[in-house]
């Protein structure tokens, strides 16, 4: 059953990406990384349906993560590009080619290869909070760093970064969201509303759309997309390694195949996002800005 929700998941996350990339590209650009751009946002049906289906696909991982380790799961909830490429292509009628199938390949090979060897299973959650806040602060201040900077690039760079921004803190969201999960199944609503990492899970989910819509609203989304992708299976493993007592097989054998699965699932997202069936937004439009820095 866990497969079924994270995969459920990974469909409606992957179909609300595209919808929400084909209205956040109209939207103004004196909105950009501001909440006046949800405000805007919302008036757009394309978009909210595009947010509906990203609220289902949260719910299902959210149920995913309540029976399952993060480090499962999360590398399940990559396979949303595969559904995001389905879409795309029936919008563009763009043949997969070698590039589209090779991408495939990798993706679906690289997260059951990292599954299989690594075998997530449950341990003991970590109780030092140093070490929680640590692994936290390491993935919150690295996304506003890279928030900052990428006032400072090109745009295709740009909005790059803010989708690596964006899935740092989706993939701590997702960590918080199974914490969440275990306060309520042990104590029920008066445990979970008097613990911060319920607040934790909306404070990263609205600053994740701020970054991923501005990211979508400035490049096409090849350019974003992917790096969305990438980056938050990583961060969730990360945490789910850290500080929730998820436990991977760590012979040698098992930590190559391990890391040839995460490499692969890197690369075919890349291939994948980048394959002409992906929308091109606004990029050739007088709105682009990739040749000139900030």
């Amino acid at each position: 059953m866990i497969f079924a929700f994270a995969v459920g998941a990974a469909a409606c996350l992957g179909v609300g990406f595209v919808l929400q990339q084909n209205a956040a590209q109209r939207a103004p650009m004196s909105d950009f990384l501001s909440l006046r751009l949800l405000l805007d946002l919302m008036r757009m049906p394309r978009w909210l349906a595009g947010i509906a289906l990203m609220v289902c696909g949260m719910a299902l991982g959210a149920v995913a993560l309540s029976g399952g380790e993060v480090s499962l799961v999360e590398p399940l909830l990559a396979t949303n590009l595969l559904f995001a490429m389905a879409l795309s292509r029936y919008q563009t009628k763009q043949p997969l080619g070698r590039t589209g199938w090779g991408g495939l390949w990798l993706l679906a090979g690289g997260v059951t290869a990292f599954i299989v060897a690594g075998r997530p299973h449950s341990g003991d959650t970590v109780t030092d909070p140093l070490r929680h806040w640590l692994i936290i602060g390491v993935m919150v201040g690295t996304a506003m760093l890279l928030a900052a900077v990428s006032k400072r690039v090109r745009m295709s760079t740009e909005a790059a970064l803010l989708a690596v921004a964006a899935g740092l803190l989706y993939g701590v969201q997702d960590a918080l969201t199974r914490v969440s999960g275990e306060q309520w199944a042990h104590g029920g609503w008066p445990v979970l509303v008097t613990s911060w990492h319920p607040y934790g899970v909306l404070a990263l989910g609205v600053t994740g759309l701020v970054l991923v819509q501005s990211a979508f609203e400035t490049a096409p989304l090849r350019m974003s997309l992917p790096a969305l992708t990438a980056a938050q299976p990583l961060a969730g493993i990360a945490c789910g390694v850290g500080f929730m007592g998820d436990r991977l097989r760590t012979t040698p054998g098992a930590l190559a195949w391990e890391a040839a699965g995460l490499a692969a699932i890197v690369v075919g997202i890349v291939l994948i996002g980048r394959h002409p069936a992906m929308p091109s937004g606004m990029a050739e439009t007088g709105r682009m800005r990739d040749l000139q820095p900030h």
